[in-house]
């Protein structure tokens, strides 16, 4: 067993008082002490988040947590329906003058270009535009990928990042 011994110091408690308001910060008296007693302290955080992996590994790509699309012609399609926080990647090939577009739709209907790439010279001008973003989808909300005519093609793939709650996705 350790000795136990009192710290009177006026600069150690001024920061308790600041750091730890319930702990005696708001003018209640209190003596600081000290062990030579050695008490390991177990870092618990990322697990008590929920999470023991970490953030930016938490973002990796892998197999089963992907979905691929290829957009090609004049053909829309809903990428992603489902709430939450969503990373979405990939290229564009226009070919000619043609548009390829990333929309976000809400609940009602109502429609918002958050991408919209085009090739606005000849008919012979080619161009590849890649891409890779985030977005958050509230209950209701959709994200639609639209190519405009046979010139442009989009293969992209996306990926949920966090729940709308912003809980972390691990990849399996």
């Amino acid at each position: 067993m350790g000795q136990e011994f009192f710290i009177n110091s006026q600069e150690l408690e001024n920061k308790i008082r600041q750091l730890l308001p319930s702990q005696g910060g708001a003018g209640a008296g209190f003596d600081l002490s000290a062990s030579t007693q050695i008490v390991p302290i177990i870092d618990l955080t990322e697990s008590a988040e929920g999470s023991n992996v970490r953030a930016d590994l938490q973002s990796a790509l892998s197999f089963n947590d992907v979905t691929v699309f290829e957009i090609a012609g004049s053909s829309n399609t809903d990428i992603i329906t489902t709430t939450g926080y969503w990373r979405i990647f990939g290229n564009c090939n226009l070919n000619g003058i043609v548009s390829c577009n990333i929309i976000l739709k809400n609940s009602s209907g109502t429609e918002k270009a958050i991408s919209d790439w085009g090739n606005q010279g000849t008919s012979a001008s080619s161009n590849i535009i890649t891409f890779d973003f985030n977005v958050f989808l509230a209950s209701g909300d959709v994200v639609n990928a639209k190519a405009t005519n046979s010139g442009s093609l989009m293969r992209l793939g996306v990926k949920q990042l966090a729940s709308i709650d912003g809980t972390l996705t691990t990849p399996t």
